[in-house]
């Protein structure tokens, strides 16, 4: 190994551990949270695309947990952003933690996707832009990410919380 290999290989090694961490400190957030709504779950914690991921799913089904996501998961991002906020209070450092209840961000992330694909194809096929309904950051991310996938290009326009994602020709 050379020197740079070397110092390149503990800079990912202090990042997961940094990552690691966050997660940790979310967890024991979430956990506090869950005592005091007294709702049961159980905390998953990874690290996914240089974020800290955490999610809180349930076995004895989600019906509860379905109370902390709220409607088109307002109550989630909120929580993600008190999550965060809790991150950044023990380490100092602004966290990107990505938070997930009962796999809504899953399932969501899985028909942003077929969205992005399918608008992608809609625009190969007729050669003009298609502009789409206004959307979250993370909801964009996951259209920009489809679109990028398909080969096209797109772009965010509009201000929050109107920003709505246009699919452009290549």
């Amino acid at each position: 190994m050379t020197e740079g290999t070397t110092s390149a290989a503990a800079e990912g090694a202090d990042t997961l551990t940094r990552l690691e961490q966050e997660g940790e400190i979310a967890a024991d957030y979430l956990e506090g949270l869950l005592d005091i709504a007294d709702l049961d779950g159980d905390i998953d914690m990874d690290v996914e695309a240089d974020r800290a991921s955490v999610s809180i799913i349930s076995d004895a089904g989600s019906r509860d947990l379905q109370k902390l996501v709220g409607r088109d998961g307002e109550v989630l991002e909120a929580l993600q952003e008190l999550t965060r906020l809790a991150v950044h209070r023990e380490t100092g450092d602004r966290s990107r933690l990505m938070l997930d209840i009962a796999g809504y961000r899953a399932q969501k992330r899985a028909e942003l996707s077929e969205l992005g694909a399918k608008a992608a194809a809609e625009v190969k096929s007729s050669g003009e832009p298609v502009k789409l309904k206004p959307m979250s950051p993370f909801e964009r991310k996951v259209v920009h990410d489809a679109v990028k996938s398909a080969g096209l290009r797109s772009e965010s326009e509009g201000e929050e919380p109107q920003r709505f994602v246009v699919v452009l020709p290549a």
